[in-house]
């Protein structure tokens, strides 16, 4: 299962800030316990599954100092960090 982040900032619609990830190379199996599992918004595209959360101003992880000070190095925390709790859930 591979993690990355589409996309992220302020929706215009909701007024709440948002991540995009998209789960890619998964097994059906996965991809379903996924599907039953995750109570946040998650839509399938060609095979693949988007994940958005969204989030308040005050906890919106790119707000953060450290996410000005180098967002490539953070954007790929927030990815590994969302892989483990995606095989936490899975696990469960």
């Amino acid at each position: 299962m591979q993690v990355k982040i589409m996309d992220f900032g302020l929706s215009k619609t909701s007024g709440k800030y948002y991540v995009i990830y998209k789960i890619t190379d998964m097994t059906e199996e996965i991809k379903t316990k996924l599907k039953e599992m995750i109570e946040d918004e998650l839509t399938e595209k060609s095979g693949d599954l988007y994940l958005t959360l969204y989030f308040d101003e005050k906890y919106f992880p790119f707000n953060s100092d450290e996410a000005s000070w180098r967002m490539a190095d953070f954007i790929a925390r927030e990815e590994i960090e969302m892989t483990a709790y995606l095989v936490s859930i899975l696990e469960d």
